[in-house]
């Protein structure tokens, strides 16, 4: 026998309803605000299957009700309790986070079990993006130049962990100055993690220039990811990320947005289309934190 469904997914199902749009779209505009949830996981809890009871699921809900339009506490003021968890109910343990879940087991496999921890021998000094839109308003390709500086000698490959926001993987293509190494796909978090690997090592103080593309293959992405972004979980000098739109379908407005962490405002900022069909926005000194283009 099924059981009934809770306060919450009554509630949740209704405003998704209400809104119009898709549990894809809903995704990506939670994406777009450094929040990172699953269409699945979505979906369990629209339907009373699962609830939100780690601490990132709950700051999640706190940004899926700006999402919705919601009042502040529409829907977090409806979650039950939290189900227990054995007699220790976890006493003294932190919650781990979506990092420490997904992202940790990922660099494991690829021998870089410590990545998100330990001191970063390469920084990040600046990064541009190239987004060629197709004609249906789905990033396609991505083109990628990022440099780097050694801060310790023998330095010979960059880890790349990219969000694609859909269970298809990108094809990954090395462009310039490096060739790949192991690569790990999670489609139910939408996550690839690979190692692009130096054409030649570099010592303390070199920098290296790369250049790679992410294509999205198989059917036309969907309509509702008209974003392009990048999350940052350290600082970077500068980057520049360039949308280029299909001529046949020019957005009617385009959008740089902001976030710093999921307790700060979004910040936006209106764009304009150049003669060339493309927008542009510039941060410098930023992170960590989501910086990104989206259209209408």
């Amino acid at each position: 026998m099924s059981e009934e469904p809770t306060a919450f997914a009554t509630a949740l199902r209704g405003a998704i309803s209400g809104s119009g749009l898709s549990l894809d779209r809903i995704q990506a505009r939670l994406q777009s605000r450094g929040v990172s949830v699953s269409v699945t996981a979505l979906s369990y809890w629209q339907s009373g299957k699962r609830q939100p009871e780690r601490a990132s699921s709950i700051s999640a809900v706190r940004v899926l009700e700006e999402v919705l339009e919601l009042t502040s506490g529409a829907l977090l003021g409806l979650l039950p309790p939290p189900r227990p968890r054995g007699a220790s109910s976890r006493r003294g343990r932190s919650v781990p986070t979506p990092a420490q879940t997904v992202l940790k087991p990922m660099l494991a496999r690829i021998g870089a079990p410590h990545a998100l921890d330990q001191q970063q021998s390469l920084k990040l000094v600046g990064l541009h993006d190239h987004c060629a839109v197709s004609e249906n308003d789905g990033p396609r390709v991505v083109t990628a130049r990022a440099v780097f500086q050694a801060t310790a000698d023998g330095q010979d490959r960059w880890l790349l962990v990219y969000d694609q926001g859909q269970p298809a993987a990108p094809e990954l293509t090395a462009l310039r100055n490096c060739h790949l190494g192991q690569v790990e796909v999670d489609s139910e978090h939408g996550l690839t993690v690979a190692e692009l690997l130096f054409d030649r090592p570099i010592d303390r103080g070199e920098t290296q220039l790369i250049e790679y593309s992410l294509t999205n293959e198989g059917p036309p992405n969907p309509e509702w990811r008209r974003a392009q972004f990048r999350e940052f979980h350290r600082p970077v000098r500068e980057y520049l990320l360039e949308v280029s739109f299909n001529q046949q379908k020019i957005p009617e407005k385009c959008w740089q947005y902001t976030r710093r962490n999921t307790s700060e405002p979004e910040t936006r900022r209106e764009l304009k289309i150049d003669d060339a069909n493309a927008v542009h926005a510039v941060a410098l000194d930023f992170g960590p934190g989501v910086f990104g283009i989206e259209w209408s």
